[in-house]
């Protein structure tokens, strides 16, 4: 991995001594990698995140992982909001409609196994920008390959199974989908992320794999869900 220090004025202090429990990855949406990082170190901009993975896996890091990076925005995971405070954020340069780049995902996974080490974050507190802000982000989009990163122990994967769909709420929202959404809003949120060819209505693999994630991953600590 080649990382190259590129910093960002874009940053502040953790608030309330928060300290990151929390991975949100996103896309950059932008033609090229220099663009994105021209954006994440322009002081009008107002944005940025801890890291910038290009293309040919080049690392920049623009902000020291203890300070607050702006990536977040509005949201919420695990029912803790300020994400920003709680969370180190990585921009993976893409589109949003393509594969993305082998080399990107080699750096991303030893990137990762670092800050989660370094940290003591758990896979299942790798999350996407999508995860915590559902109806307002997609990224990092239906082609980022979540299974990829949970072979390496660096997110999770739910087992297959079905249950009654009357319990697909419930459970999303033990395993941290916790923002104000309404009903359809998560079921896209989860769908995105988990099964991104289902349409339709909440249908009993939804509500298998939401619970399955529930009961291993809930956010009470236990895993049980009620």
């Amino acid at each position: 991995m080649r990382l190259i220090e590129t910093p960002s004025p874009n940053f502040g202090d953790r608030r309330d001594g928060a300290k990151p429990e929390i991975v949100v990855l996103h896309y950059t949406a932008m033609d090229s990698a220099e663009a994105a990082c021209r954006t994440l170190c322009n002081p009008e901009t107002e944005v940025s995140a801890h890291y910038l993975i290009c293309e040919d896996g080049t690392v920049h890091h623009l902000v020291d992982e203890e300070k607050r990076a702006w990536h977040a925005g509005a949201g919420s995971w695990g029912g803790a909001g300020d994400v920003n405070s709680r969370s180190i954020g990585i921009e993976l340069a893409n589109t949003g409609f393509a594969p993305f780049a082998a080399p990107l995902m080699d750096a991303l996974e030893e990137l990762l196994s670092g800050i989660l080490r370094c940290w003591s974050i758990p896979p299942h507190r790798v999350i996407g920008h999508s995860d915590m802000a559902p109806g307002r982000k997609i990224d990092p989009g239906p082609r980022f390959d979540w299974q990829r990163l949970a072979w390496s122990g660096l997110s999770v994967w739910p087992e297959a199974s079905e249950a009654d769909p009357k319990q697909f709420c419930a459970a999303a929202k033990a395993f941290g989908y916790s923002a104000a959404v309404t009903d359809e809003v998560l079921l896209k949120a989860f769908r995105l992320r988990f099964r991104p060819q289902a349409s339709g209505p909440v249908d009993r693999v939804d509500a298998g794999l939401a619970l399955d994630l529930a009961n291993r991953f809930g956010v009470d600590g236990s895993g049980a869900t009620s």
